[in-house]
């Protein structure tokens, strides 16, 4: 009776199966699929094993504040919904249950191009409080791309997020196999217009040629002429494109292998976070997206530099064990883990995180 009045689940650890027992074999395989054989999707929560936070004691800490600022706005956690796309599959509400459990929540919410609701439907659902971001897929006609970034910035929402990980979609077998094959035709409810990303290459000997999907740094200097809002770039796994990101003028960076479900030999997002964070300094925000679980990744991430942290499939999870109420019992249940993890750590603030509680 407890889970049934709880969002669908009594704990994190019951979050997954909770989605699985709601949801068909074909979508099911469609969110919780990766690239290929799945290494980089299984990489991303075997490196956070690799970490290990030391135990403060007799610290004095009686109250702990989550709250923080992301890009200016303050939220009241440092982990936020990621852009996932469709998320009507999941529930018939899709992103508007999301963006109305984030905005009762005050946490952020990234809501993407592929969305099953149009913005504008989702930034009203959220209230003219909540955090929100757009995170956007370019589009083959650049005036299209600039119509999309113009509702999003007339809707409200407060920052751009540029994914610059997808000119093309990755090998995904276990979504082909459970039946949302790469040409499955789902709608997208921004209009009927929007591109996804090219999904198989054409062919013609031994050339391939992948369409519009040859967009370069320029891009990000084209977006800064027709929006005033700030500008991450996802999909950052090397130091060297955070820099360029910051010399192109991106207020963030989101350090991020599409939760493993692009390129299969990538790298774990938690392994190469140091290095972005120590790269770039204080010149741009860096946050962190990929294999986030459980409040013991949040504080391993924020340690190593992350500003906060993004939840993909948990939020997916969420939706489909209960809709509205069970993406908001995700943020309640984490945002109390996190708050007893930084007791047991001796941590006040979300700023008094460092790397210093990193074990061996």
């Amino acid at each position: 009776m407890e889970a049934a009045t709880t969002g669908g689940f009594r704990t994190l650890r019951d979050l997954e199966e909770a989605g699985r027992r709601r949801c068909s074999p074909a979508v099911w395989a469609f969110v919780q699929g990766g690239a290929g054989e799945e290494r980089a999707l299984e990489r991303n929560r075997t490196a956070f094993g690799h970490h290990t936070v030391r135990p403060h004691v007799l610290t004095g800490v009686d109250r702990v504040d989550l709250s923080t600022r992301l890009l200016g706005q303050s939220v009241n956690a440092p982990f936020f919904a990621s852009p996932t796309a469709y998320q009507g599959l999941l529930h018939p509400d899709g992103e508007l249950a999301t963006a109305r459990a984030a905005a009762s929540a005050g946490v952020l919410a990234a809501f993407s191009t592929l969305s099953s609701h149009p913005l504008e439907e989702i930034a009203r659902a959220g209230g003219p409080a909540g955090g929100r971001w757009f995170q956007l897929y370019v589009q083959p006609d650049f005036a299209e791309t600039q119509r999309l970034v113009q509702r999003a910035e007339t809707a409200g929402f407060k920052a751009l997020v540029l994914t610059a990980d997808v000119p093309v979609l990755g090998v995904r077998d276990r979504q082909a196999e459970g039946g949302i094959a790469l040409d499955f035709v789902v709608p997208v409810g921004n209009g009927p217009n929007i591109q996804t990303p090219v999904r198989q290459p054409e062919r013609s000997g031994s050339y391939f040629t992948f369409g519009s999907a040859s967009s370069t740094w320029a891009l990000v200097d084209g977006l800064r002429v027709v929006t005033r809002l700030p500008i991450g770039v996802m999909g950052i796994l090397r130091a060297v494109y955070a820099l360029k990101a910051v010399e192109h003028g991106a207020a963030a960076v989101v350090v991020s292998n599409h939760g493993g479900r692009q390129l299969d030999a990538a790298p774990a997002t938690i392994d190469v976070l140091s290095s972005v964070v120590h790269a770039v300094g204080a010149r741009c925000e860096v946050y962190l997206d990929g294999g986030v679980r459980r409040a013991d990744d949040v504080l391993i991430a924020l340690s190593l530099g992350a500003r906060a942290v993004g939840l993909g499939r948990p939020v997916l999870w969420a939706l489909s064990a209960g809709g509205e109420a069970g993406v908001a019992r995700l943020f309640s249940l984490l945002s109390t883990e996190l708050a007893i993890d930084m007791a047991l750590v001796g941590r006040r603030r979300i700023s008094d995180i460092d790397a210093t509680l990193l074990g061996p």
